[in-house]
């Protein structure tokens, strides 16, 4: 299998594993990652992290064999099956980060911008080169990465195939943060270990009220925010957590 699930304690882990062909993307990996991600969402997991095998690539993007000589047809297919298994990523009710080390073209950064995170060590190269073989992206690349880096930058990016290494994509906000090591599952462990011990329901009302306001008015984005706080404070995590302040103690959260 070309794509691993695994799990170690609080985090549940999709390893890309085709190191031999910098993690490309084949079409029955995406299929194995869409059905990665609904068993990761009926776990006990409260963090993804995804990584790629091998010192190279995280995900070098589709395999440019599987693209030759489909038809029409199958190639929306092809394009849908992507989306929907990106799709899966971004709406997982836990948080998610691809730790990025070396390389994550096409269809790898598409798979990265779907998660909730993105960390990338110093031998990073990101891009969207579909350009240059007369494509475009066709996994969500246009969509996500205006709404990361803004349209006129993410334009330079889709329209050029250029490629941009940690620190420009640190500076341009395409990554969270620039991280030092050459174990990517321990890079992403550490990072994630901030998120996971408050309470799963906080976490995901802050979440979708991001989400959710960035897709429409500051206005509509507040009556959000109203609701979606007014559901985190009728949770017994509420309760437990106002009361601990008080307490003067650390709260236990139940997720409840």
């Amino acid at each position: 299998m070309a794509m691993k699930l695994s799990y170690d304690g609080a985090f549940a882990i999709i390893t890309l594993d085709r190191p031999d062909a910098l993690n490309a993307l084949q079409f029955q990996m995406l299929q194995a990652i869409s059905d990665a991600v609904d068993e990761v969402a009926a776990s006990n997991a409260r963090a993804l992290i995804i990584v790629g095998a091998g010192p190279k690539a995280f995900c070098a993007g589709a395999d440019i064999k599987e693209l030759m000589n489909r038809s029409l047809m199958e190639q929306r297919k092809g394009a849908q099956l992507g989306q929907q298994a990106f799709n899966k990523i971004a709406k997982l009710h836990i948080p998610s980060v691809a730790v990025i080390h070396g390389y994550a073209f096409g269809g790898g950064l598409e798979l990265a911008m779907g998660c909730t995170f993105r960390i990338a060590t110093a031998r990073a190269r990101m891009g969207l080169p579909e350009i240059k073989l007369g494509l475009i992206p066709g996994y969500g690349g246009t969509q996500r990465l205006p709404r990361l880096i803004g349209e006129a930058r993410a334009l330079e990016m889709v329209m050029s195939g250029k490629t941009v290494d940690a620190t420009e994509a640190d500076r341009w906000g395409l990554v969270n943060r620039i991280v030092e090591g050459d174990d990517p599952l321990a890079l992403g462990q550490q990072f994630m270990s901030e998120f996971i011990g408050y309470s799963l329901p906080a976490s995901q009302f802050a979440r979708e009220a991001v989400v959710r306001g960035m897709e429409t008015t500051v206005e509509e984005g507040l009556a959000v925010e109203a609701d979606l706080s007014t559901l985190a404070y009728q949770t017994q995590d509420a309760v437990e957590g106002m009361t601990a302040f008080m307490e003067k103690r650390k709260p236990e959260f139940k997720d409840a």
